[in-house]
């Protein structure tokens, strides 16, 4: 036995049932041990027996009952293509249905050859545009499987055969007039392609979260080999190479420095925006940025076990393993499709063994009027009415929704694991203290100098004191590595760095400025010093700012007795100092990425729906593993495209907000469920005619497709409700 897990691309998928229906099905066959279908970037992960069964063999499993299963060789999504396809089906069935509705319902019975003529204009929509609700509810249907493509098939194919009979043979039963139903079959086929249309639109983009992972790998880089500089492919690289990065490239690999000194921005990695030195010894990792000098990196891994392909792995793993979230009208229809059809024969049968005579009329019209008046527009259009007002109003306050799901399991929701920096907090090294000696020019002095300097923290100096400065004369400036600069302004000699530099140089530190240097450090601040040739002149703190929503936001969502988590992979001591200012009791400081996800399966073992909100590249595996992703819309397009939600304002408090939405909205699901089946409930038995014995009615089939109508209506209104009453 050689039992082998393969990841293949899925295509005819048309609806989220699908995916259940492929799993189900695979499953149930020999030699296939499990198999996880995602809908939502249209893949299936088949555990099998190779040596028993092939890939093709698995296709033609998959074929059966119309899907196909493609070796995954590249990330591009299947989406694109099925959309436009969708969308020429869709132009195409607007542009007969609307004569044919128009029609019937203004000009009735006043055309000459009319039922001819809507005839002509109906058959191309169900042929072409209609022909996927056919052919799969063919293709399942030899499975014993059902789901909406069944009942579109059912009752457009019911309406519109009923209705060419009608037409070829004009004639009344039993005092019922024949209504054709031609413009019930196109209207239903249409409304449910621009429901599919807009679905995949949403989900057009589903691979792209792995699509900017990967663009983080470098294709060629530049490496020494027997003292000869040479360009090769990523994938040429191997252990022990010497690799050349040069000021602004990115680090194409996971080793340690050789040679040269410089600050590299790992906030990709760590989430932290500030840069770190690199000297030799130290270790750098793939996809990081070298900002400063040229680095020499002795590789230490193969190019598919760095730190980034782990990242890239791990978000692939994440979005295979996420659940299918099965609408409920797709549960329900697989016992709601065999039952109506049980229905509508019992009917016909029941009417022409024992309706009045001539018996086929009223048989053949009953059960037409059963299949009509349980058409699954209302069941259909429940669930996605709603979510599209919820999305709406969502999209007014700058919540972006990627995906309808989300909403549905936002309201679920009992964790909230929250990054800190770029989420909590502001994500930019800012001067927050300047407590310096009031000495004239001073602080012309210390911008003059941090001027000159390209460490970051010294663009958090200059910028602070810009608009009050102007530049002085400098001589002498020196940038010492890991400790600060030095010049000397009219002759005399200023430091600007930490402590070190302080000591190095034999300055005396006093006892006031060390007090306010151990104030600001227990406030997790970086500290930098201010000092001449014989005395300090100053302390100033830079930090990154808390958020000022972030604390309110915090506090509403442990109102709503939801547990809010921070995770960081900044020390201990800022950790602490962040999470004690914004109220939040449980954080985890020093997290590295993997460990961002891997603890949030541990809550979700614990049987916590989690919700992670991060807006760095660090966080992408975590956003994908949550039940919920939640990116800021200022951190890095991979979060944004990891996360099933984007706020687009980076204000916490939109998260309770977007709870809040869900709640509502999946509450209006609920109502339009109900009706829907309310009105299967009631109307089935009339149409079926349980009241022609007590009073003799007998439902029109008309009438039967105004109530079907109706209750479109009537879901559609309700949906439209939440848009003007939550607020």
């Amino acid at each position: 036995m050689n039992v082998t897990k393969q990841v293949f691309e899925v295509t005819g998928m048309t609806c989220a049932s699908c995916a259940s229906s492929l799993e189900t099905y695979l499953t149930s066959q020999k030699n296939i041990f499990s198999v996880s279908v995602n809908y939502a970037n249209h893949s299936a992960t088949v555990e099998y027996d190779a040596s028993t069964l092939s890939k093709e063999q698995l296709n033609d499993y998959a074929k059966s009952i119309g899907y196909s299963l493609l070796t995954e060789t590249t990330n591009t999504p299947t989406a694109k293509p099925y959309i436009l396809v969708l969308k020429q089906k869709l132009l195409f069935a607007t542009t007969f249905t609307i004569p044919v509705f128009c029609i019937s319902m203004f000009f009735m019975g006043q055309l000459p050859y009319e039922n001819i003529l809507i005839w002509a204009l109906s058959t191309p929509v169900l042929v072409w545009s209609g022909q996927t609700f056919f052919v799969n509810a063919y293709k399942k249907l030899k499975h014993g499987i059902t789901n909406m493509d069944t009942l579109v098939a059912l009752s457009t194919g019911t309406a519109y055969i009923y209705s060419v009979i009608v037409t070829l043979t004009p004639t009344k039963h039993d005092g019922l007039h024949q209504h054709v139903y031609f413009e019930s079959a196109v209207v239903i086929i249409t409304l449910i392609l621009l429901g599919k249309f807009l679905e995949e639109r949403a989900k057009d983009k589903t691979n792209s979260a792995i699509q900017s992972l990967m663009g983080l790998q470098e294709r060629y880089v530049m490496v020494i080999r027997n003292g000869e500089e040479m360009r090769i492919d990523s994938k040429e690289i191997v252990i022990g190479d010497l690799v050349m990065v040069k000021p602004g490239e990115r680090i194409p690999v996971d080793g340690k420095v050789k040679k040269g000194e410089s600050f590299v921005n790992e906030s990709m990695i760590t989430g932290e925006p500030l840069p770190v030195l690199k000297e030799k010894g130290t270790t750098v990792f793939s996809g990081t940025i070298n900002q400063k000098g040229v680095l020499k990196i002795l590789v230490e891994k193969p190019q598919n076990q760095t730190l980034l392909a782990q990242i890239i792995d791990l978000v692939k793993q994440a979005q295979n393993n996420k659940p299918t979230i099965q609408k409920q009208v797709d549960k329900i229809a697989s016992i709601f499709v065999p039952s109506v059809l049980v229905i509508a024969l019992a009917t016909f049968l029941i009417w022409f063994f024992e309706g009045p005579k001539p018996s086929l009329a009223p048989a053949l019209v009953s059960m037409v009027t059963v299949l009509i008046i349980a058409c699954p527009c209302a069941l259909g259009l429940a669930t996605p009415t709603a979510l599209m007002v919820g999305i709406g109003k969502a999209a007014d306050l700058g919540i972006l929704i990627k995906n309808a799901e989300a909403l549905e399991i936002a309201h679920k929701i009992d964790v909230v694991v929250v990054d800190k920096t770029g989420t909590i907090t502001i994500g930019k090294p800012k001067v927050t203290d300047v407590f310096i000696d009031e000495l004239p020019d001073l602080a012309n002095i210390i911008y003059s100098i941090e001027q000159l300097s390209e460490h970051p923290l010294a663009e958090a100096i200059v910028a602070h004191f810009k608009e009050k400065s102007s530049p002085q004369s400098v001589e002498d400036f020196i940038s010492i590595t890991g400790k600060g600069t030095s010049g000397s302004v009219n002759g005399t000699n200023y430091y600007i760095g930490n402590k070190k530099l302080l000591l190095d140089n034999e300055i005396p530190i006093s006892a006031e400025h060390t007090l306010l240097f151990t104030t600001l450090s227990e406030e997790a601040k970086t500290v930098i010093w201010i000092a001449n040739n014989t005395q300090t002149l100053g302390v100033i703190a830079i930090s990154d700012e808390i958020k000022p929503s972030s604390k309110e936001a915090i506090a509403t969502l442990q109102q709503n007795n939801i547990k809010v988590i921070m995770l960081t992979g900044d020390n201990d001591k800022s950790a602490q100092s962040i999470a004690h200012k914004v109220g939040i009791t449980a954080y985890k400081a020093e997290i590295l990425p993997h460990q961002k996800g891997e603890y949030i399966a541990q809550l979700q073992a614990q049987g916590f729906k989690v919700a992670m909100v991060g807006d760095g590249i660090n966080d992408s595996h975590a956003l994908a593993q949550a039940d919920l992703g939640i990116a800021m819309g200022s951190g890095t397009d991979i979060a944004m495209e990891s996360a099933a939600i984007t706020l687009m304002h980076s204000d916490l408090n939109q998260i309770a907000y977007f709870f809040r939405l869900s709640k509502s909205t999946f509450r209006t699901i609920k109502q339009n469920l109900f009706w829907a089946f309310i009105y299967n409930i009631i109307g089935i038995p009339i149409a079926a005619g349980i009241l022609y014995p007590i009073n003799g009615f007998l439902l029109n089939p008309m009438i039967a497709g105004a109530a079907m109508a109706l209750s479109s209506v009537s879901v559609v209104t309700n949906s439209l409700r939440l848009k003007n009453t939550f607020k």
